[in-house]
This record gives C-alpha cells, sequence and structure tokens, in this order.
C-alpha cells in the first residue's frame, strides 16, 4: 500500500503541476508586456478573487504543516503561533492595506518614495525586500522536502533534495511567463484546495471524537507524553527567561510582521481601487480565520490519533504531522482510505507550496527590478527593460532560495517563517509607518529605519542558536552562538523604529511639507493613486 499512496500522491501532484502550467501557458500568451501587467495584473481582479489569492498567499506551508505539527508537539504553546498569524491581519486592515494602495504602484518601496529621494531609499527598501522573500522562500521549500521525504518513506535524502530543486524551478517558470495574472489564479485555485482539505480533515477529526472537543484535548494530553502540561502554557517557551523572551519576541514578530511582507503588500495592487483593497483584507480574514481555527483542531488531533512521539520520529521539526493524521483518520496505513487521504493532503500540501513560492518570487524579482535594477542602472542599460530583469531576477532568486533550502532540511517550517516575519517587522514596517504618518520624516531617516532593523536582525539570526550551538541548528557541529533567543523581533523590532527615529532628528535635511501633505491626501482619499 506504501506504493500505492505514493503513486496516487505523484499523480495528484502532477496533475496540479499540469493545471498550474496550463493557467500559465495561457496567461503568457494573452499578455502585452507591460510592468502594470506582469506586477500587478492590470489591476483588473476584483476584491473576492483578490481576497482568495492574498489567503492563497499567506496559507502557506508554514501554515499547514509547521504550525499544526508544533501543536501536535508542544500544545498550547504551538497554538500561539495560529492566533500571531491571525491577529497580524488586524494590523494589516485598520493600518496598512487602502494607505499602501494608494500611495504605490508595485513595491513598498514606492511609497516610501514618494516623499524621499528615491535613489537610497529604493535601494535600502529592495534589499530588504529580497532579504525577507528569500528567508520565506526557504520554508516553503524546507516544507516541501519534508514533505517528500515522508511520502518516499523518509530514507530518501536525493529526492528530498531534487525535490527542492525541482520546487525552485518550476516557481521561476510561472513567474518568468505568467508573471501577476498566472501567479494570482494559482492562488485561488490552491486556497479552494486548501480550504476544502483542511475542512474535510477537520470534520473526520471531530467526528472521531463525536464532536467532544474536550475528549480531543484530554486524548492528545495524554498521548503527547506530557500530560495535563501540554495544554498549559510553558511547554516550549516557558522552561526559562530565555524562552519566555523567546515567546514575547515570536509574538511581535508574528503581529508586526505581516504588515511588511513584500508578497502581501504587492497583492493591494492587483485590484483597481482602495475600497477594493479594503475589501480584499475583508474576504482574506474570513478565510485565513477559519483555516487557523483548523490548524488548532489539526495539530491536537495529530497528537491525539498519531502521537507526539511518532510525529517527531516522522520528522523532528513536526513538519509531517497533517500527512500522518491523515492516514490515520482514512483508515491508518495499509488501508485503502488511509492511502487515499494521504496522497490528497500531501497534494494539498504541495500544491500549497509552489503557489506560495510563486508569489514570494513574484515579489522579490518586482523588488530587484523595480528598485535596485531601477536606482542603479546607467543610461546604457536602459534597452533592458524592468520586466526583462525581474524574469532574470527570478531565476536568481530561484537559485539562492534552493541553495539554502538544501541547507536548512531539518527546521520547522513555522519556525523558519517567524524568522522572516521578524526581519519584515523589523526593516519594512517601520520605514512604512512613519512614511505614511510621521510629517517630519526625511531621507536620512527612512535609510536608518530599513538598515537599523535589517542589520541587527539578520546578525542576530545568525549568532542565534538557530544557526550554531545546539543539536537542532543549521550547523550542530559548530558554536559561534552569542545571542540567546531564537527570535530577534524584540530586540531588531525597536530598534528599526529607533534608528528612523535617530536618523530623522539628526538629518540636515528639512522635511518636504508639501509632499508630506500630498501623500496624506492620496493615501486618505485615493486622489491620484494609480
Amino acid at each position: 500500500m506504501i506504493g500505492n499512496h505514493q503513486t496516487l500522491a505523484l499523480l495528484l501532484f502532477s496533475v496540479f503541476v499540469a493545471v498550474t502550467l496550463a493557467i500559465t501557458t495561457w496567461v503568457s500568451r494573452n499578455r502585452h508586456g507591460s510592468a502594470e501587467e506582469f506586477y500587478a495584473g492590470g489591476r483588473l481582479f476584483s476584491p473576492m478573487e483578490n481576497g482568495f489569492a492574498i489567503a492563497g498567499d499567506y496559507m502557506s506551508a508554514a501554515s499547514f504543516l509547521g504550525i499544526s505539527g508544533l501543536i501536535a508537539l508542544f500544545g498550547y504553546d504551538g497554538m500561539l503561533y495560529s492566533v500571531g498569524f491571525l491577529v497580524a491581519w488586524l494590523v494589516v486592515l485598520l493600518l496598512v492595506a487602502e494607505l499602501v494602495r494608494n500611495c504605490g504602484r508595485f513595491t513598498l518601496a514606492d511609497v516610501v518614495a514618494a516623499r524621499m529621494a528615491e535613489r537610497p531609499v529604493r535601494i535600502a527598501a529592495g534589499t530588504s525586500s529580497v532579504t525577507v522573500s528569500v528567508l520565506y522562500l526557504v520554508a516553503q521549500m524546507v516544507g516541501a522536502g519534508s514533505l517528500v521525504a515522508l511520502l518516499l518513506g523518509g530514507t530518501s535524502g536525493a529526492a528530498r533534495s531534487w525535490t527542492v530543486i525541482g520546487v525552485g524551478a518550476l516557481m521561476v517558470i510561472y513567474v518568468s511567463f505568467g508573471g501577476m495574472r498566472a501567479t494570482t489564479w494559482i492562488q485561488i485555485v490552491k486556497a479552494v484546495l486548501l480550504m476544502v482539505g483542511a475542512s474535510v480533515l477537520t470534520v473526520l477529526v471531530l467526528v472521531h471524537f463525536h464532536g467532544n472537543v474536550n475528549t480531543l484535548l484530554n486524548s492528545a494530553a495524554e498521548r503527547s507524553g506530557h500530560g495535563l502540561e501540554f495544554l498549559s502554557p510553558g511547554l516550549k517557551y516557558g522552561g526559562s527567561w530565555t524562552a519566555r523572551f523567546d515567546f514575547i519576541s515570536l509574538g511581535l514578530a508574528l503581529v508586526l510582521g505581516t504588515a511588511g511582507l513584500p508578497h502581501i503588500l504587492s497583492r493591494f495592487y492587483t485590484v483597481p481601487t482602495a475600497r477594493a483593497a479594503r475589501r480584499s483584507v475583508v474576504w482574506s480574514i474570513g478565510l485565513i480565520g477559519s483555516f487557523y481555527l483548523m490548524t488548532i483542531v489539526l495539530g491536537f488531533g495529530a497528537a491525539a490519533l498519531v502521537g507526539s512521539s511518532d510525529v517527531r520520529t516522522s520528522n523532528p521539526a513536526g513538519n509531517t504531522a497533517v500527512p500522518l493524521l491523515a492516514m490515520v483518520l482514512g483508515g491508518g496505513e495499509g488501508s485503502t482510505g488511509g492511502t487515499i487521504l494521504f496522497a490528497v493532503v500531501a497534494a494539498v500540501a504541495f500544491a500549497t507550496i509552489l503557489a506560495v513560492v510563486a508569489g514570494i518570487t513574484l515579489a522579490s524579482s518586482a523588488s530587484v527590478a523595480h528598485d535596485l535594477y531601477a536606482s542603479l542602472r546607467r543610461p546604457r542599460w536602459k534597452q533592458h527593460s524592468e520586466v526583462t530583469v525581474a524574469r532574470v531576477a527570478a531565476a536568481g532568486i530561484g537559485v539562492a532560495a534552493i541553495a539554502l533550502g538544501l541547507v536548512a532540511q531539518n527546521l520547522n517550517v513555522a519556525f523558519l517563517v517567524a524568522l522572516a516575519f521578524a526581519v519584515a517587522a523589523s526593516a519594512n514596517l517601520p520605514v512604512l509607518l512613519y512614511s505614511l504618518f510621521w510629517r517630519n520624516f526625511t531621507t536620512r531617516g527612512a535609510v536608518w529605519s530599513v538598515y537599523g532593523g535589517l542589520i541587527p536582525a539578520v546578525v542576530l539570526v545568525l549568532l542565534s542558536p538557530v544557526v550554531s550551538g545546539s543539536p537542532t541548528s543549521l550547523f550542530p557541529g559548530v558554536d559561534f552562538q552569542l545571542f540567546p533567543l531564537e527570535n530577534p523581533g524584540l530586540v531588531s523590532i525597536p530598534l528599526g523604529f529607533l534608528a528612523g527615529w535617530i536618523g530623522t532628528v539628526t538629518s540636515a535635511e528639512p522635511p518636504d511639507a508639501a509632499k508630506h501633505a500630498e501623500t496624506e491626501v492620496r493615501a486618505l482619499t485615493g486622489a491620484g493613486a494609480v
């Protein structure tokens, strides 16, 4: 039967890949090659379509595989990821969605550069956006590798590595040929598949426990090996003061990071108006909220029905909890129902990974072309259009993500995404909020804000237990750990805001009151918006 579920899952993988490639081919024949078409899909999507696409972008392998796995391993403390990812959308809705749509064209740097000296601001914001995107991409690559390793019995390191390479190649094809329009439709298809798959599994878990959530939680606690501590705070983040500060750092990163994610911000430009952008977020909150509630049931269901120890044995980071749960719900290993359900869930997870990497790659290649290339190019480079550069950049970013994904294969995907959120909250959010709301903000403040959050965040990650100094590190054989926390957000987010303030108050450049007034009117009314 193992061979059967491998064959069926691979068949379903192939069907999804074929459908998405067909969408990409269809879109590539109907595009006219303009920057607006490539970066924003012609701004022709409805709020509902964009809401599904945003949900598809956001509900990544970290959500489906990583969060459920953390809940299966750590109970209550793992559930904090679900809460953090969801609450973050209130920040997006209330503070940035409509204003970003009114003030920008394609990227985060457009919003900031509207009232600053363009070149230094675009270089800083573009560098930060690419860094965040690559970190996020690595998490998706790791999820793909874990999934296929489980599918092939966990024995083939080569198959895992080739999967990472294959996902990277596909994402480059989607972005290079289809642009935002193909990426959006792939996101919509994936969001529908993921919601249906998660709903079916959730219903099956609740039916198994006759709708009694109390029985589900008690069974999960019993099979976790931790007893009632599994249902209480502190199993992962309560053992020491360091762990408690790590929890605060994680919470800050999750809640504030979403509003600084380049691939989420770029989605607001695919609708025709700011009102449509706001309605898109309302649609996405409904979908995302429902989904994260289901991940809680799936995580505790995996602990109760599979057992925390078996989940950890399959994958130390817990990334395979949901596929294992699907097999048990279908009747167990060797059963026809288990084979089918496992294969369907594995295919949905794979679809999730492919769709998300396409969105992130598009956002990061847009930053390279629209911000970095456009700022640095010399007159003799002008024959190369931004769209051409973006397609080339997609290939380069794909190679970088593949290389890092091969190195980081044993880390939990939700945890990796939390690092990307921390960098986004440290480097992108401060400059975005200052640009939108602080009248006296200057170019130096903008540049210092980005680098003042980005550099500490990256350096602290490199010096943290994530990279060295513990058995679960990227490089367990060496120890250059100097920073005790796994997530840098607690330190790097305040540093980003502080650097922006210091840069502004020490700047000799007077703030441009006229440009601020123009930006304020445009942000709040949409007058002059592209």
